[in-house]
């Protein structure tokens, strides 16, 4: 059940990630950062792209995807057409990879020592990863208002 609901957000939300960034008006706007602002929305984008790729993906899948987490920060002006495509692939690694977990592995230990490097079930550290994939949605869409209303 608990499965369900995961893929059902995280599809929810990606899905909205993938319409934020094809509301901004041109492609520089998605890389603006100004001010206190310190991440622009391509970053995000990217940032959370690497980690679902990263917990979901590469350590509950498998999928063999390695991170670089600096370049998920550095990097800059990747057109919006390929943020797209790589959100429409994280979506289906994030969707498979649930679909296949069961509940027991849902109850057991997450592979990795992730959070303040506390030890925490798969489920808790999945629903993490859920609030974690909301609150940098909202910053994209607060981004994306400042700069286009």
């Amino acid at each position: 059940m608990l499965q369900e609901t995961l893929r059902k957000l995280f599809a929810r939300d990606l899905n909205k990630l993938k319409a934020e960034i094809a509301q901004y008006p041109d492609e520089p706007s998605v890389w603006v950062i100004d001010g206190h602002i310190a991440n622009s929305a391509g970053n995000l984008c990217l940032h959370l792209i690497g980690n679902l790729n990263t917990y979901i993906g590469a350590e509950l899948g498998g999928t063999g995807y390695i991170r670089h987490r600096d370049l998920e920060f550095s990097l800059k002006d990747v057109p919006s057409e390929e943020l797209i495509h790589q959100i429409n692939d994280t979506i289906s690694i994030v969707d498979t990879t649930l679909s296949q977990l069961s509940d027991d592995q849902l109850a057991a230990e997450y592979p990795q020592i992730v959070l303040n490097e506390q030890r925490t079930s798969t489920e808790y550290f999945l629903i993490h990863l859920s609030t974690h994939l909301a609150y940098h949605l909202g910053q994209v869409n607060y981004h994306r208002r400042l700069l286009t209303l």
